[in-house]
């Protein structure tokens, strides 16, 4: 049941066609989990989380230093030095206290990643490395869940919804993982391409509207330009050609 807290704060969205009351009780028991509490996974989870999602599962092994602070908006410049994922608890907590969030402040790796994320019914995948999103991958694919896939450079961002086997998996799209290094990025940029990432999974997990399935959007934050390519299935790909 929704309180009568809730059906104020919610009220806004509840308007929209398709959605209402019942809609709203969808997201309240649904779970997600956030990979990633940095650039990309701080619009993640404050969006989710005032949009009403009950049950929020974020990790993250880092803690932020200053020259996080320039995007990494869960976290401020009093919690250098504090995990992560727990910065981001609070921050969540904060804005909305009718949600449960549970923090895990440890590595994703291929032995922890089942236990890590659970029951949940979609992935954001809001990393900074491919290796830990191969691993994100191979995981949704074994779950049967979705896997809403983000990316960043500079003012340049790329997104796609993945749900094998109806789309390519990750490794279709990225067969191998670009050189790990420190690149550019403006706050905004994340920002973005985070909100873009909650649109998907509402969309989801509210049987509302039309996944970005089987595409990769790319926005150019140069030129304000968004494109959409059609991605294809790999039929030897070693993720995900026996699914």
């Amino acid at each position: 049941m929704l309180s009568e807290r809730e059906l104020k704060r919610y009220n806004r969205q509840m308007l929209m066609e398709g959605w209402g009351e019942e809609t709203q009780k969808k997201l309240k028991s649904s779970t997600v989990f956030i990979a990633g509490a940095g650039g990309l996974g701080s619009p993640v989870a404050i969006y989710l989380a005032v949009a009403g999602v009950g049950n929020i599962r974020i990790c993250d092994f880092d803690s932020p230093d200053w020259s996080n602070l320039n995007r990494q908006i869960l976290h401020n410049h009093a919690r250098i030095g504090i995990n992560k994922a727990i910065s981001g608890k609070t921050t969540l907590e904060e804005l909305n206290p009718d949600i449960n969030v549970t923090a895990f402040a440890e590595k994703i790796t291929c032995d922890s990643v089942d236990r890590l994320v659970g029951n949940a019914d979609i992935i954001l995948d809001c990393m900074d490395n491919f290796p830990t999103r191969y691993i994100l991958n191979d995981c949704a694919m074994n779950k049967g869940i979705p896997l809403v896939f983000a990316s960043i450079w500079g003012m340049e961002g790329r997104l796609s919804f993945i749900q094998v086997p109806e789309t390519p998996c990750l490794k279709c799209i990225y067969p191998e993982a670009p050189p790990s290094e420190v690149f550019p990025v403006v706050g905004a940029t994340p920002g973005t391409m985070g909100s873009l990432q909650v649109i998907e999974a509402l969309k989801y997990l509210a049987g509302v509207g039309q996944p970005h399935k089987g595409k990769l959007l790319v926005w150019n934050g140069y030129k304000t330009e968004f494109k959409s390519f059609k991605t294809y299935r790999d039929p030897e790909c070693p993720a995900c050609s026996k699914k």
